[in-house]
């Protein structure tokens, strides 16, 4: 099992796993209209996805930590070199919505193994919500999760 790990703010903690933000505002992986739920490979990654898209000052917020639990299996991973080269870029490419919208659509896996555009070496994981397996993944508990404030500044 691969564990991956999703930190929300507590106003959207009650359906961390619906795709709604996605949808409605599109993502690197997905564009506007797709449901799609990003993950990060490690807790500290996704900390650092949460902080690179907060506003500063950060007013106070309170946030939440889950942990879901991918069959290895389930996961496929995005090997076309000019998808991965465009991951690079710090703005949101045709390229990487493109395949992630094909992905979506066509149902092959339940989740997407990807590079962060943070850290290119960590993955990040796009989970399709609509998927026939994603009620099959393992969803941790809720976990309070808070930032150091120097971060926040």
């Amino acid at each position: 099992m691969v564990s991956s790990w999703r930190i929300v703010a507590e106003a959207r903690a009650n359906a961390p796993w619906d795709g709604l933000g996605a949808r409605r505002y599109g993502g690197r992986w997905n564009p506007v209209g797709l449901a799609a739920v990003y993950s990060a490979g490690s807790r500290a990654l996704a900390a650092l996805e949460i902080l690179a898209h907060l506003p500063r000052p950060t007013p106070p917020m309170v946030f939440c930590l889950f942990e879901v639990k991918i069959p290895e299996d389930a996961v496929v991973d995005v090997t076309d070199a000019r998808v991965l080269a465009s991951v690079e870029s710090p703005e949101i490419e045709q390229l990487t919505q493109n395949f992630g919208a094909a992905w979506l659509r066509a149902q092959t896996s339940v989740a997407l193994r990807v590079p962060s555009a943070l850290v290119p070496e960590e993955p990040n994981y796009v989970l399709n919500p609509e998927h026939r397996d994603f009620a099959h993944l393992v969803f941790g508990d809720r976990k309070n999760f808070a930032f150091d404030r120097r971060l926040l500044r």
